[in-house]
């Protein structure tokens, strides 16, 4: 049995097409089936599947990022491998193509869990990763405007993904370029085990949103933690977003359990989602619930 779910980020606004996010979606779930089916395991599919939405420059991560209020461009991701638990991030990260690659180059090739800034960067480089040779012909500042935000207040975007596969692991992955307008070195939740990304024995979670109020709440972790104290995923994940709400929050997240169930609450008008399930059928959403 395998199953997968990923998002293109919360915040969509009603007013705004989403055709080419939802053609898009649905081509990576497809093109992760196929990996699902040959065998692959769900960390190299939850790794493809962000950097598919990191290079389209349809979101708000990679490609897609939006630069801070000092015109760069840091970037933030996180993997996590719930069979052990490992899990690799990297912070303000700058230069590089897919901050996805560089999380995970910190989990399998250092005794670390976060690289941050300067050092993430001369990381990546002797990792070899792919760097931005000109970024004002990489970036396509995808998302500008996306969110419905006043000025001032925290308007967002991200993308990610988890994955079950055959053999019944789970792992989840997160990418983003944070909130638009973000302080020089203000880093969210999407590089934090436990607030942004999440995975173990039983749960795969990742936010999209206010990233502040996710990490103020353990979010994607408190799903996990929720569901083996009994809860279903749906009602584990529903029970976040309703905690971050109520804080004066908005976002979602995704998260799937280790029977191939599904969980994608969100309480902005819209969040970009897409999932295949355990019988075949691949789905993709933007404002239904």
């Amino acid at each position: 049995m395998t199953a997968l779910i990923l998002h293109g980020g919360a915040g969509a606004r009603r007013e705004r097409n989403y055709d080419a996010e939802v053609a898009h979606m649905r081509q990576v779930v497809e093109a992760m089936k196929a990996r699902l089916d040959a065998g692959d395991s769900a960390l190299d599919v939850a790794t493809a599947a962000v950097v598919l939405l990191e290079d389209s420059g349809l979101y708000v991560a990679g490609k897609g990022a939006s630069p801070n209020l000092a015109g760069a461009y840091e970037l933030d991701a996180s993997i996590m491998d719930g069979a052990t638990r490992r899990a690799g991030a990297v912070a303000a990260l700058q230069g590089f193509r897919n901050p996805v690659l560089a999380a995970r180059a910190v989990m399998e090739r250092t005794p670390h869990v976060m690289l941050a800034g300067e050092g993430a960067a001369l990381f990546a480089h002797d990792q070899g990763l792919e760097p931005i040779a000109d970024e004002v012909a990489w970036f396509t500042h995808a998302g500008q405007g996306e969110d419905n935000h006043p000025p001032g207040t925290l308007s967002h975007g991200t993308v990610g993904c988890c994955v079950l596969d055959a053999q019944g692991r789970l792992a989840a992955a997160t990418s983003t370029a944070g909130v638009f307008g973000k302080m020089p070195g203000r880093v969210g939740d999407t590089p934090l085990p436990a607030a942004g990304t999440w995975a173990d024995g039983r749960v795969a979670a990742s936010g999209t949103g206010q990233g502040e109020y996710f990490i103020r709440v353990a979010a994607t972790a408190q799903v996990g933690w929720r569901v083996g104290a009994g809860q279903t995923l749906a009602q584990a994940a529903q029970a976040v977003i309703d905690d971050i709400g109520a804080m004066g929050g908005d976002g979602g997240l995704i998260a799937l359990d280790a029977q191939g169930n599904t969980a994608a609450p969100f309480n902005s008008q819209g969040m970009k989602r897409a999932w295949l399930t355990p019988a075949g059928e691949i789905g993709v959403e933007v404002f239904g619930r």
